[in-house]
């Protein structure tokens, strides 16, 4: 008889995420066990006892969970974590700190899915956050010209040279502020996918119906007014002014599918690491 399924879900934040926990249980764990405001200094010991209780052959039925809502903390926490194994003993992981992973992947799937963007202008509008660096940087993967934005200069560089070092691409910082700088930044782009705060709007219908090479649109933001004017939260493909467009919700579904079979895949096998790029490569699967 084989082991239960059982997820060690290590999260930043003070109480470790009801959400995470609760699609874990219904991507298959029999059991989730949770651990919150988790430091890199809680990780040999954690990790460590989790993985020393099983015989190896069994280890694939213990996988490691890694959210909250600090990005750049799960990312060290899951560095950590990989320091942790040797040998037979390894289990595999996933970081998904605040769906930067799942999100970012299911809206880079929907938005090939309805555009080959290989040689095409990417705009990537408020993307030093998590979701904009992974998403420009899927995107410059698929062989996009991806240009990130932000309201000041320096941060959108300093962003896209992250970026090309993260993922091996070339990925252009410029600014997006206003009106004006959004024609500017536009100019000649086939993609918009605005990734910025909740309750921001970031590219006025005036100024995207303007862009006539413009043809897909996609932004996460589900607090009005939306990131992106004119579009609308269900909306998963929905011709708009000409234009396929997606909206929060619209990528928000599929996410939660993303989810729980990235989840699902972590106790097929020990060895599985999942970032970016393999949550995307399921998020293209599904989607």
């Amino acid at each position: 008889m084989e082991p239960k399924k059982i997820l060690v879900q290590l999260d930043s934040d003070k109480h470790p995420s009801t959400f995470d926990c609760i699609v874990a249980y219904d991507a298959g764990a029999d059991e989730v066990v949770g651990y919150g405001q988790v430091t890199v200094e809680d990780v040999p010991g954690l990790v460590q006892g989790a993985y020393f209780t099983r015989n190896p052959r069994h280890l694939h039925r213990l996988a490691i969970w890694i959210g909250g809502s600090d990005v750049p903390t799960g990312e060290r926490l899951l560095e950590e974590v990989r320091k942790q194994f040797f040998g037979p003993f390894k289990v595999s992981v996933m970081l998904d700190s605040s769906g930067c992973n799942t999100t970012t992947a299911t809206a880079v799937a929907k938005i090939v899915k309805a555009i080959d963007v290989k040689g095409k202008k990417v705009v990537v509008g408020a993307g030093t956050g998590p979701v904009g660096m992974r998403a420009a940087g899927l995107l410059a993967m698929e062989g996009a010209h991806v240009v990130l934005t932000s309201r000041k200069l320096e941060r959108a560089q300093a962003a896209a040279e992250e970026v090309s070092k993260r993922f091996g691409v070339k990925v252009e910082g410029a600014v997006m502020k206003d009106d004006e700088t959004a024609r500017q930044v536009l100019e000649g782009a086939d993609v918009l996918f605005t990734t910025g705060a909740p309750g921001v709007q970031l590219v006025s219908k005036a100024v995207w119906t303007s862009i006539p090479t413009l043809k897909v649109l996609a932004d996460v933001n589900a607090v009005p007014p939306l990131g992106i004017e004119g579009i609308e939260l269900n909306d998963d493909g929905t011709e708009r002014e000409g234009r396929i467009v997606f909206g929060a919700l619209g990528i928000g579904g599929p996410k939660i599918k993303v989810h729980r079979t990235c989840v699902a895949r972590l106790f097929e096998t020990n060895d599985l690491v999942m970032d970016a790029e393999e949550v995307y490569k399921v998020a293209k699967e599904l989607v």
